[in-house]
């Protein structure tokens, strides 16, 4: 008899206040169906806990409902898990990476050193590709020191060049 009693209630309940206590939850969400929807359930579960506060006058229930749900949605923004979740249908695909990017870099770049003048293709191969220093590729070149730093600077503009007009962007 009390069930069939509280169940009366809980669809009185529903009928008289859901669409107000959902547009509130709409308002306190910031339009955010989602998290609207969860707080109305919740609401609705924690009256559903404790019928006999709801057993009052239209006023105090109603009342009750939306102070619910004020607090459950104030809880919803303080928790950490408000700020770190992101609601999706699928699990987010993983990249494998299987080094085509890298090889059509590579060949990218590879054209482009071809485009350049020999002396600043000669010092880029050489201290970048060939990881020797500055001196050591003076002495393979015959030049002063100042020149291969002066001919790596101009190069490594001449190909940044190169590659911006095939379309390759930082």
């Amino acid at each position: 008899m009390r069930e069939a009693a509280e169940d009366q209630l809980m669809r009185a309940l529903h009928s008289d206040h859901a669409s107000a206590l959902w547009s509130y939850a709409l308002h306190l969400t910031n339009g955010d169906r989602t998290r609207a929807e969860d707080v109305v359930q919740e609401t609705l579960l924690r009256a559903w806990r404790h019928p006999r506060v709801l057993d009052q006058s239209q006023g105090s229930a109603r009342a009750w409902l939306f102070t619910v749900a004020r607090r459950i949605a104030i809880d919803g923004w303080r928790s950490a898990t408000s700020r770190s979740e992101v609601s999706t249908d699928a699990p987010p695909e993983r990249s494998v990476g299987d080094g085509t990017d890298r090889v059509l870099q590579g060949w990218l770049v590879a054209e482009a050193l071809g485009e350049l003048s020999v002396r600043h293709r000669e010092v880029l191969i050489l201290c970048f590709f060939d990881g020797h220093s500055v001196a050591d590729a003076a002495a393979r070149l015959g030049v002063a020191e100042g020149t291969v730093k002066s001919r790596t600077h101009y190069a490594l503009r001449a190909l940044r060049l190169v590659l911006e007009e095939k379309g390759v962007t930082e």
